[in-house]
């Protein structure tokens, strides 16, 4: 049976290697433009204002987007140093763009965020690790904010990377997030790799209760 890592130290020693191993447009998870996040963000008539963490951003051209889209204050999460390096060198010495090593269990949020952004990172999570996820999410996202989430579908791959996923509809994924969340959009998406598999991804956007944000 295939287990993933179970410590920090672990998983940052796994996600190294992948990047050591591949070209940043080489791995699987690879998109030249991110256009559902896209959809989504503008569904959701978020602000340029509006603080974003991308968790597990590492070198998605989310950031870049988002900057060309004018939002003023982003910040990319990821536990591969390297991968944050190539999202710098992306972009530049912005000061709208904001970079923190770290993984997503352990986090400490430095602040609140009006959006919480993550493609393909909770998929890897299973048990107690879903519940420190989501504590994370909790003490880092502001009243009234808003998640967009997308882990592969009940139809799709069951490991990744060399690591076993849990797979979620938009059911299952609203669910997790609890009931001070509120469905907004879902949508399903058939990714094509750089090696040229499809892997169908389910995708929710959800805003938590509390009124206007406060990030």
């Amino acid at each position: 049976m295939v287990t993933g890592p179970t410590s920090e130290h672990d998983r940052a020693v796994h996600w190294s290697s992948v990047y050591e191993r591949s070209r940043p447009d080489a791995v699987s998870w690879y998109q030249r433009e991110p256009t559902v996040s896209l959809e989504l963000v503008e569904s959701l008539g978020l602000e340029p204002g509006t603080a974003v963490v991308d968790v597990g951003g590492g070198a998605s051209p989310l950031l870049r987007a988002l900057l060309e889209r004018g939002f003023a204050d982003i910040t990319v999460l990821d536990i591969v140093e390297a991968a944050l390096e190539l999202s710098r060198s992306a972009v530049g010495d912005d000061p709208r763009a904001h970079w923190m090593v770290g993984d997503v269990l352990t986090w400490d949020p430095p602040r609140r965020y009006g959006l919480w952004h993550d493609r393909a990172v909770l998929h890897f999570f299973t048990g107690e690790e879903v519940l420190a996820y989501r504590r994370v999410l909790d003490a880092a996202l502001s009243p009234g904010g808003t998640v967009i989430l997308a882990t592969f579908a009940p139809d799709g791959p069951e490991q990744c990377s060399g690591l076993p996923v849990t797979r979620y509809g938009a059911e299952e994924l609203t669910k997790m997030l609890g009931d001070d969340f509120e469905l907004v959009a879902e949508r399903e998406e058939d990714h094509s790799t750089p090696g040229g598999a499809l892997q169908r991804f389910t995708w929710v956007a959800a805003r938590r209760s509390g009124g206007a944000p406060t990030a």
